[in-house]
């Protein structure tokens, strides 16, 4: 299994997330980093935390990885709109466990939504 939560693979499954953040390519990319240019709205994930479940007597065969998301776009409604679809394909998998909040980035005049989300990843 893999170490990594599949937040990718979750969203690239859902015609909805991608009828807002495109298909090809995807704009959802890792490590907090968007792809220079990149077209809005895009989506931009990083993890913040995690730890292994730790057994006395066995290794761990679950990672909980504690992620940030974050949603940039042109305009309030279409990043509030892919906040939206994108928590309802988390929520049946993971935890979304912080509406971090909305602002405007006054140098690119882009508008900004964050989350967080415990994801249970089995090995």
């Amino acid at each position: 299994m893999s170490m990594y939560p599949p937040l990718f693979d979750v969203a690239n499954a859902s015609s909805a997330v991608k009828a807002l953040i495109g298909s090809s390519p995807v704009r959802l990319w890792p490590f907090g980093e968007a792809i220079q240019g990149a077209a809005l709205p895009y989506v931009v994930w990083q993890s913040i935390g995690g730890r292994p479940e730790n057994y006395i007597t066995n290794v761990p065969d679950i990672d909980n990885f504690n992620l940030q998301v974050d949603i940039y776009g042109a305009t309030a409604a279409s990043v509030r709109a892919v906040a939206q679809e994108l928590r309802d394909v988390i929520e049946p998998v993971a935890h979304i466990t912080s509406w971090r909040g909305e602002r405007k980035d006054f140098e690119t005049s882009n508008y900004r939504f964050t989350f967080d989300v415990s994801w249970f990843v089995k090995r």
